[in-house]
């Protein structure tokens, strides 16, 4: 079975190829990357999809050993010129302009091109003789005809015409004529007809007829002639179009894609260089209304486990469709933010592989499947239902070390399975990411939603009831396996949800101590910056003082009072240099965090010189003067709190006679609350035969009560009809 079966995505894909011009395999040859920009950059380009064209390795094969192509199959190479000359007539930009403007077709080809009209036949033109001889054609037709409308008006034959029609059989004009017609004219029959009647070509026509088949014989020569001197120039450009061939099949994988998505509203997604997956509203294509599906499959391995028909399957399939997808650059309805690695193969394991023709089990079958991954490298595989075919504890032990030897061969595999064990053998692993499929309760069905980290339960029992097994054979199968079975399954997910809880945490912890570890190498890289700009300083006011210093002494050594002067200015202004420009401080604003005396708040209004700020949940006018700016206060975080307090009396009966039905089901309702916070699995509760209203009334709310698993009346000995015993 092809992958494409495999993955529910074949009609989808079919879809896609009716946008091709002719058939071909999906895959692009060449980079990625520049098939994806070319499709960017057609995707805001408005053009007309390419005309159908048939295959042409044959016919290029054909040329290459001299042979002869005939006039239609040299009209599908016309087609591709043409095309390509509508398409650089568009003046397109970018990549693709500067890849259409490259091909450029040479004039004998173009002359070629002229030769045909639009619907592939040759124009008469191209040749003087063919004029001639299509003029002539025309002329006997129409002699023919002429012939043909006499017969219909003679007389003699009036008795014999079935109608008054001019028939086609086998390309021959004919008329539907009567038995005994041979005693009026002389035809040949060329057909009968369902009512029994005879087609007939007259004799008088036959010289008419033979002299067409001379003329079209002519035209067909004349026609070989060209044929032959078209495959000639063909020849000499047989490099030419073949290259116009592989380019014409590149194009039709980019058209066909852009047309595709745009009628679909799809989106491309470029595969990006590691193997991480992150589907973001991704739907599959094979589903009408599907759950979008959101997964971040990070790690080497992806378990998921959960309830019997919430989407396992789907969403395995899911995975691998996407990831498929994306390696051929299929467009696919997601949001443009989904990312999918690289992978060399995409193998799903997902088919029962046992059947007649093989003569193999399901388990060896898996064996070998498996057998087949150990030569492999840089994959994904998908398997569904894991254990399928053997059993499945010693399959969990076998498969654990199987994941754990792929893992080492860069495989990325997403696994399905309804048991427990290899989830929890395998949740431990740092590479290995759990799923669960999730399950309504209340309502009694999945929900076709998915929770990352945790294990999920199967849901067997209440699948089996919700598909129509009857209610008794659940309960006898649920007594069977047993009360430890269910705690050990349920501790098993709590474990693996605490698990999560944990590496969660730890991450957080570790994300925390980068920052603070950034943050302190921040301040120390301030305080060297600080400390260099300090000693800038100190130097700077050193060598100022020095100078100074030098020009006083020089003021005391001047003999004449003038130069005395000019020397004290010079160490004046030499003191002013050294004066530190202090920057001014930016204005505070409203949403500032200020110090006011000991006390720090948030400014929440400015009015001229004074300021409104918001201490501890207390509102202050200050003036701005007396404000300095601070760090931000800390954010409190919101702890709420729920106490409920336990009963003080706790009993597990309920006496209502004597009471009205309101105040009866008031006082069954605390009851029943108090009995559960208690822990309390049975209880009853008398309420006497009477008139049985207030029987009816009690049973009624307990049949809506959520936790009311069940309730009936009470043995003869504990009140028999006047007591009800109710199952918490």
């Amino acid at each position: 079975m092809s992958i494409e079966k495999r993955l529910d995505i074949e009609d989808f894909l079919n879809e896609l190829r009716e946008f091709f011009a002719r058939t071909k395999e999906l895959a692009m040859e060449g980079d990625i990357h520049i098939h994806h920009r070319f499709i960017q950059e057609l995707s805001h380009i408005n053009f007309k999809a390419p005309p159908k064209v048939q295959n042409l390795s044959t016919q290029l094969v054909h040329l290459s050993k001299q042979g002869t192509l005939t006039l239609a199959e040299i009209f599908e190479f016309v087609k591709i010129v043409r095309y390509f000359g509508y398409l650089k007539s568009l003046q397109i930009q970018e990549e693709v302009g500067e890849w259409l403007s490259s091909i450029q077709i040479p004039k004998e080809i173009k002359e070629i091109e002229s030769y045909f009209d639009e619907k592939g036949n040759l124009k008469s033109e191209v040749d003087e003789r063919l004029v001639a001889l299509e003029n002539a054609l025309a002329h006997n037709k129409e002699q023919i005809r002429h012939r043909l409308q006499a017969l219909l008006n003679s007389k003699k034959l009036q008795s014999y015409l079935v109608d008054r029609q001019i028939h086609y059989i086998s390309g021959e004009e004919a008329l539907l004529v009567r038995g005994g017609f041979n005693h009026v004219l002389r035809a040949t029959v060329v057909g009968r007809s369902s009512g029994g009647f005879f087609y007939v070509v007259p004799e008088e026509l036959r010289k008419l007829k033979e002299k067409e088949a001379q003329i079209l014989s002519q035209i067909e020569e004349i026609h070989y002639e060209i044929q032959k001197r078209i495959s000639s120039v063909f020849n000499r450009w047989l490099k030419f179009l073949t290259f116009l061939d592989r380019s014409f099949d590149r194009f039709d994988h980019y058209q066909a894609r852009v047309r595709f998505a745009k009628a679909k509203e799809l989106v491309f997604i470029l595969p990006q260089g590691d193997d991480r997956i992150l589907l973001r509203s991704f739907a599959h294509p094979a589903i009408e209304n599907p759950k979008p599906i959101d997964l971040d499959f990070d790690k080497k391995v992806l378990i998921i486990t959960g309830v019997n028909a919430g989407g396992k399957t789907m969403l395995l399939k899911s995975i691998l469709a996407a990831a498929y997808l994306a390696k051929y650059l299929i467009p696919m309805r997601c949001d443009p933010k989904t990312r999918v690695g690289r992978f060399k193969d995409i193998v799903p394991i997902i088919e029962d592989p046992q059947n007649v023709k093989n003569d193999i089990s399901t388990f060896a079958g898996r064996m070998l499947e498996f057998s087949r991954l150990f030569q492999k490298n840089h994959i994904l595989v998908g398997v569904d239902e894991i254990e399928l075919g053997t059993d499945s504890d010693e399959a969990a032990t076998l498969f654990k070390v199987i994941i754990e030897e792929l893992m080492k061969k860069d495989i990325k595999i997403a696994i399905t399975t309804h048991h427990k064990r290899l989830a929890s053998l395998m949740a431990a692993h740092e590479d290995v990411e759990l799923v669960a499929a999730m399950y309504d309760e209340e309502r009694g069905v999945p929900t076709y939603a998915f929770l990352q980290g945790i294990i999920g339960k199967s849901y067997a029992f209440e699948t089996a009831r919700r598909y129509g097994i009857p209610l008794a054979i659940v309960k006898r199968a649920k007594e069977e396996y047993g009360e430890d079975q269910a705690r050990l399954s349920e501790l098993i997910e709590r474990g693996s949800e605490l698990e999560r809880e944990l590496r969660y945490k730890k991450e957080q912890v570790e994300r925390e101590l980068s920052k603070a570890t950034k943050e302190r190498m921040l301040l120390e890289d301030e305080r060297h910056r600080f400390h260099e700009e300090l000693r800038g300083e100190k130097a700077k006011l050193e060598r100022i003082y020095r100078e100074a210093v030098e020009e006083a002494k020089k003021a005391l050594k001047a003999k004449e009072e003038k130069e005395a002067h000019r020397h004290l200015t010079k160490a004046g202004q030499k003191v002013k240099e050294a004066k530190i420009k202090e920057k001014k401080p930016e204005p505070l604003q409203v949403g500032d965090t200020v110090k006011y005396r000991k006390n720090r708040g948030v400014i929440t209004a400015i009015r001229g010189k004074e300021a409104t700020i918001e201490v501890e949940g207390m509102k202050l006018r200050v003036p701005l003067s007396d404000l300095r700016r601070s760090q931000p206060l800390p954010k409190k975080k919101n702890k709420s709190k729920v106490s409920v307090a336990k009963p003080t009396k706790l009993s597990v009966k309920l006496d209502l006679h004597g009471l009205r039905v309101e105040e009866a089901l008031e006082k069954t309702d605390k009851f029943l609350s108090d009995a559960l916070m208690a822990g309390f699995d049975e209880v009853l509760i008398y309420h006497g035969v009477g008139s049985g209203i207030l029987a009816r009334a009690v049973r009624e709310f307990l049949k809506n009560h959520p936790k009311v698993k069940g309730f009936s009346d009470a043995p003869p000995q504990m009140g028999g009809f006047g007591a009800t015993v109710v199952e918490l």
